[in-house]
């Protein structure tokens, strides 16, 4: 397989250059998308870098530098301008946090392929099948808020919305030829509607891998850690867990080290390390071993009820036909009707199209397409 070419590029960091990428936009069917970030370099994460391709050209748009961008938001809510983006639901989400911008015309080339029956969706893996281009990932954990980008982090960058506009019109002719261009149109413009979640009205161990396991003295301990990671981490703008990583979180969680012997005996900072971390830890341990039982943390459970038998059975019928129906499509059972909404209409019992589309979560298209047959399987099995 060929290496990735070069991508040409204009890199616009002034007013004037932005009012000239929007003029160029206007009148372009489709147009190709993307974003690099900043998450693993700083604590508030935000958009570094807009890269839009099109006609060849690619413009990589520096947000760091331009305080408005409000002028592109009309290009985005444009529904007659396809945008195609591989991977869509942080670029959407992000896009809308930090800018205010919403995307109408959305097309993602990852979802397209699921539904093309495509096992490795990521872009490069799609790029080197069709096109037999390897393309350079070695940026992709750079740190995108120095200024200026090396000459190769900006090509690495042009070169992530090159094939997107080719790759578009392929998987779109074939969406069609099998008749499931609607259904991604469908789920894409529910994706284009996702909304970043800051979580800040839940404790921080609802997030953290494993917590539904401990006990109600060392979840608030793990709290009380994480409430302090997050400190340093926002004092010295730094991911959180550069700061202090999950294996020892937990680790101090549950061995609760009282005082600097203690602490240092567990090995889990290095000589450099702990002089900067031990104050707050052993700060945040003791407020959480005086916590009286009464306010000690509970972690939430959402425990579903038991399905009436009927119900059950229901469940069991639906699985098995989603079995058949996602091999003969070629699909993965999950893309295809997700678990969530088996037990769902297992619940409902719909006994008409209508019923079933009134089903919470459930598509139209797959109303359309699969409503029959899964109605016929539920009827069968009365």
């Amino acid at each position: 397989m060929a290496d990735d070419p070069q991508q040409p590029f204009t890199f616009v960091n002034t007013p004037s250059g932005l009012a000239q990428v929007v003029h160029r936009l206007e009148r372009v069917p489709v147009v190709a998308v993307d974003l690099e970030a900043d998450s693993l370099h700083h604590f508030t994460e935000k958009v570094c870098l807009i890269q839009i391709g099109v006609n060849g050209d690619a413009f990589l748009i520096d947000p760091l530098a331009l305080s408005d961008l409000s002028s592109l938001k009309p290009f985005f809510a444009d529904p007659g301008v396809i945008k195609v983006l591989h991977g869509a639901d942080y670029d959407v989400r992000s896009l809308y946090r930090d800018f205010g911008i919403t995307i109408t015309g959305l097309f993602d080339s990852e979802i397209a392929s699921r539904f093309l029956g495509v096992q490795s969706t990521g872009l490069n893996d799609v790029v080197n099948r069709r096109f037999g281009v390897t393309m350079d990932k070695g940026c992709r954990k750079q740190d995108w808020t120095q200024r200026p980008l090396p000459e190769k982090m900006l090509s690495y960058a042009a070169l992530d919305v090159r094939y997107l506009v080719d790759l578009y019109h392929q998987l779109q002719n074939e969406l069609q030829q099998m008749g499931r261009a609607e259904w991604v149109a469908e789920e894409c413009e529910l994706l284009s509607r996702v909304r970043y979640a800051n979580g800040e009205d839940t404790p921080l161990f609802v997030r953290f891998k494993g917590a539904g396991r401990l006990s109600r003295r060392t979840l608030a301990v793990l709290e009380a850690l994480l409430v302090a990671r997050q400190k340093m981490a926002r004092k010295k703008d730094r991911p959180p867990f550069k700061v202090m990583g999950n294996d020892a979180l937990l680790r101090l969680a549950q061995e609760r080290p009282r005082n600097r012997k203690a602490l240092e005996a567990m090995g889990v900072f290095s000589k450099k390390q702990l002089p900067m971390v031990a104050d707050g830890v052993l700060a945040a341990v003791e407020r959480a071993m005086v916590l009286p039982d009464s306010q000690l943390p509970v972690y939430p459970r959402t425990r579903q009820p038991a399905l009436p038998r009927a119900a059950a059975r229901r469940v069991e019928i639906l699985k098995q036909w989603r079995e058949k129906a996602a091999t003969r499509l070629c699909l993965d059972p999950g893309l295809l009707f997700p678990k969530s909404l088996v037990t769902a209409v297992a619940q409902e019992g719909p006994k008409t199209l209508a019923d079933l589309g009134r089903v919470e979560g459930v598509r139209r298209w797959q109303v359309e397409a699969l409503g029959p047959e899964m109605l016929e399987a539920l009827g069968s099995g009365r």
